[in-house]
This record gives structure tokens, C-alpha cells and sequence, in this order.
């Protein structure tokens, strides 16, 4: 039991995300529509003697005991009866609170890895259903396909679209989901949208008014994108992204980033970047 897997955890975008309405549950009813990107956390997984976990995670402020990769491993354990244990370290690359998925892509490739790590053959259904229990974008990396969101984001129907560059631009803050999912000033009654509405320039995220009004950082930062190419939030923030034909077009804002803030440029997938790894190797 040497072997060593390292795999990528890949950001996602929300290219548009409407508020339909509010369930009797609490939950929102949402569409949305998901985009991977070719960049993100790595994660790396060796196996151990015993049946222990152990994450490394340097820096990472939350504890390893509420970390989703952690939940993760020990769902996997628990639905399989597995006896196997598991060294996993996390490079962290995507901001925290950033709208870019990074917890749940972290929790979908642990997901995956220790399936294969631990030879425990479940399907990509299976992975799924046991994602759903971690979070609703986390069955969206587990599948890793493209795809068109509905219910709370868990209802998925994959997509095919161009893979564009995007520059996205985190600002130096946080934005609080939960507090901005809960305010009175939310937009939550928005019309649905059919896919062929948005490939046609419709669409928008229905956090972004809001949150552009709670965080001047945010309203900044749309301003100073816009200024390149038509900017919009993704998730419920803090990251906001543009859409380049080309990487240099998308370098050249970067190259003017302001001090305190964080970018990155990244092509759009319609595969993940964890499948596409498997499938070369």
C-alpha cells in the first residue's frame, strides 16, 4: 500500500443563477448554469495501514474535523462497511467564501479518489447520491459534466458550450452566504429561463444587487473588470468573473491587477479537469 493519487479539484462558475422562489423547507429553488474551469485545489491521497484518516492542510482555518474532505472520507467509509484508511493533503489554490465551489469540488474528489484508492468500484450514481448528503454542488464535481442546475442546484442535466477564457477576480473579502441567502432584499421570484433565452444574452445572478450594496469591495472590483469586458458575480460571491475569446485577451487585465486582490485566468470545461486527468492516465 505505497501508491500515491493526486488529483485536481476544479473551480466551477455559475454563468447565471435565478432565484425562482423558496421552498416550504427553507431551501431556495434556483437554475443556474455550471461551467468548469481548467484550475483549482489539488488534493493528494496515500494509503495507510490502519483505518485512520488524517488530513494535512496547512493554513486551512477550519478544523480537519468539519472539513468537507474529511466528511467525505468518513461517508464513504460508512456507506461501504470500508476498513481502509487514508493520508490526504490539500494544496489550496481557490479562496475561501469565493462562489468557486472549492469545498465542495474538494469533498467530490475525495469522493472519487478514495473510491479507486480503496478499489471499492461504485459507480459515478452511487458517488453522486452520496454527494447530495455533503452539499448540492458537490454531485455537480462528483459527475463532472457541465451542466444545467435546477431544484436547489441539484437537479443537473449536462450541457455542451464553448470553452472560453475567463478572468476571475476575487476582492479581499468574504462574502457571508448564509446572511445574503436570508436577507429581506433578495431578489427570490425571478421568471425561469429556457437554455436557449441565455445563449441568446439572457440571464443574470440575482445575489449580485445585493451584494455589490453590502460589500463596496465587490461594487469596486465590477467596476474596475467592467471596464474590460462585461463582468458578473458567481455563486453568491465574492468572486466575479469576464469571458475572454482568447488566454492573452484575458491576461491583459490581469496584468493591470490593483494591489489586494486576487486573479487568475482559466479555459472553461465542459469535462472536469479530475476526469480528464483519468481518462489520460
Amino acid at each position: 500500500m505505497s501508491r500515491l493519487l493526486t488529483a485536481p479539484a476544479p473551480a466551477k462558475l455559475n454563468l447565471f443563477l435565478h432565484i425562482l422562489g423558496r421552498r416550504f423547507d427553507g431551501y431556495h429553488r434556483l437554475q443556474t448554469l455550471f461551467q468548469f474551469l481548467d484550475h483549482g485545489d489539488r488534493l493528494t491521497f496515500e494509503p495507510i495501514e490502519d483505518d485512520q484518516l488524517e488530513l494535512i492542510a496547512p493554513g486551512l482555518p477550519i478544523p480537519a474535523s468539519d472539513n468537507l474532505i474529511m466528511r467525505a472520507a468518513r461517508l464513504l467509509k460508512r456507506d461501504t462497511g470500508c476498513r481502509l484508511g487514508a493520508r490526504i493533503q490539500l494544496d489550496k489554490r481557490l479562496p475561501m467564501g469565493g462562489g468557486l465551489g472549492g469545498g465542495s469540488s474538494d469533498a467530490a474528489t475525495t469522493l472519487v479518489m478514495l473510491n479507486r484508492l480503496w478499489r471499492l468500484q461504485l459507480p459515478p450514481t452511487e458517488l453522486a447520491r452520496l454527494a447530495l448528503e455533503l452539499g448540492a454542488d458537490v454531485p455537480l464535481f462528483t459527475l463532472g459534466r457541465a451542466a444545467w442546475g435546477e431544484g436547489i442546484g441539484e437537479q443537473l442535466t449536462p450541457v455542451q458550450l464553448e470553452e472560453p477564457w475567463y478572468l476571475v477576480l476575487t476582492p479581499d473579502c468574504e462574502v457571508a452566504t448564509g446572511t445574503i441567502f436570508q436577507h429581506p432584499q433578495l431578489t427570490r421570484n425571478s421568471e425561469p429561463i429556457t437554455m436557449s433565452a441565455f445563449l441568446e444574452g439572457g440571464g443574470r445572478n440575482d445575489f449580485e444587487p445585493l451584494v455589490r450594496k453590502l460589500y463596496p469591495q465587490i461594487d469596486a472590483a465590477f467596476g474596475w473588470l467592467g471596464e474590460f469586458a462585461p463582468p458578473r458575480l458567481t455563486g453568491s460571491g465574492s468572486s466575479l468573473f469576464a469571458r475572454f475569446a482568447t488566454e492573452e485577451a484575458a491576461l491583459r487585465p490581469l496584468r493591470q491587477l490593483p494591489s489586494g486582490w486576487r486573479a487568475f485566468v482559466a479555459r472553461g470545461c465542459n469535462t472536469s479537469p479530475l476526469y480528464l486527468k483519468s481518462a489520460n492516465e
